[in-house]
């Protein structure tokens, strides 16, 4: 594991990336997390919970990390809420925030503070951003599954969409579709079902002029076309399963 590395990917919104060049080598994985600077901070993925120490080290080249107000990630999975109760511990008056379904079925139990559940369309003001929640259910997989958008700079922070392998650039203005087509192929990570797409046209309606992905490098750019060109793709690959059944 590398030391985690900050980057800005849009106007106060920090990409804290860690690479681990053993999993799937040669190219390597990074595990990022988002801080988005506000008068109410909030941090988007916890991380995994023996990253937590490297994560939090960087941040606090940015802020202390006891000024954290929020916490949330997309879905229960170790490397979005591994380290939720380390950041709880170390930011006193911090609170996670996830949806309704992720609250009821684990987090209400799991997290050493009781969450905030957030509708689906919810706004939560942090003062100068404003993270809207937007439920979606097994996109790309988990029931409790949901993603924030901040409304002001127009920045997707999108989870394991677009996930692709490597340790590229922070951000990038080239194609986040193919590599995340190969990174589909290579691990198989997205439930394929008749909501895939359309939920995945769903947020490119908001046309995102910034996507904060988890798994890989960032990108900036015609978000709109690149969520709709990954909605083609996964239509077509559960056309292909269905054929598959049908023959």
């Amino acid at each position: 594991m590398s030391e985690t590395r900050i980057d800005e990917i849009a106007d106060g919104i920090y990409r804290l990336s860690t690479y681990v060049p053993e999993i799937a080598p040669p190219a390597g994985f990074t595990f990022n997390q988002f801080l988005i600077m506000a008068e109410e901070p909030l941090l988007f993925h916890c991380g995994l919970r023996r990253m937590f120490p490297s994560v939090a080290a960087a941040m606090a080249r940015v802020m202390p990390v006891d000024r954290l107000r929020w916490i949330g990630f997309g879905h229960v999975e170790a490397d979005e809420c591994g380290a939720m109760n380390e950041w709880l511990a170390a930011a006193p008056r911090a609170q996670l925030v996830q949806g309704g379904i992720g609250c009821m079925v684990s987090i209400n139990d799991m997290a050493d503070r009781p969450p905030r559940p957030l509708a689906d369309g919810e706004v939560i003001d942090l003062g100068g951003k404003r993270l809207r929640h937007l439920d979606t259910p097994q996109i790309p997989h988990g029931w409790d599954a949901g993603l924030l958008y901040e409304e002001t700079t127009g920045t997707l922070l999108c989870g394991d969409l677009f996930a692709h392998v490597g340790d590229g650039p922070a951000v990038t203005g080239n194609d986040v579709v193919g590599p995340a087509g190969a990174a589909e192929d290579m691990f198989g990570p997205s439930a394929l079902t008749p909501m895939t797409a359309p939920t995945i046209r769903r947020l490119a309606a908001l046309s995102p002029s910034t996507l904060g992905i988890m798994h890989g490098s960032c990108f900036h750019g015609d978000g709109a076309a690149a969520l709709n060109a990954l909605a083609d793709d996964y239509a077509r690959r559960l056309q292909e399963q269905l054929d598959r059944l049908a023959e």
